[in-house]
C-alpha cells in the first residue's frame, strides 16, 4: 500500500482527531498512574530541586507516557476510527 492511499485511508478532521489525542493522553495517564503517583510523591515539598531529585522519576513517567503517546498510537486510533465510521455508515445502508 502506498503512502498516499495509507494518508487518505487515515484522514480524520482536525476536530475528531484532537479528539482522538485526547483520548490517547487519558489513557496514557492511566496507564501510567503509578510512575505519576512515583513522581508526585518524589516532587512533594520540592521546588527547584525537583529537577535534579526526581530526574529518575520523570525520566520513568516519561517514558511510559511516550509508549502511549506516540505518531504509531495516533495512526492506529486513525485507522480503528476510520474502521469504525466505515462500519456505522454500512450499516446505516443497510438499514435504510
Amino acid at each position: 500500500m502506498g503512502y498516499v492511499q495509507e494518508a487518505r485511508e487515515n484522514h480524520v478532521k482536525k476536530k475528531e482527531e484532537e479528539a482522538l489525542r485526547s483520548i490517547m493522553k487519558q489513557k496514557a495517564l492511566k496507564e501510567c498512574d503509578h510512575y505519576t503517583s512515583k513522581y508526585a510523591e518524589c516532587a512533594t515539598g520540592k521546588t527547584i530541586s525537583v529537577v535534579w531529585q526526581c530526574r529518575k522519576q520523570a525520566r520513568e513517567l516519561n517514558d511510559c507516557l511516550h509508549q502511549f503517546t506516540n505518531d504509531s498510537v495516533l495512526e492506529e486510533m486513525k485507522k480503528n476510527y476510520m474502521l469504525e465510521q466505515g462500519s456505522k455508515a454500512a450499516h446505516k445502508i443497510g438499514t435504510d
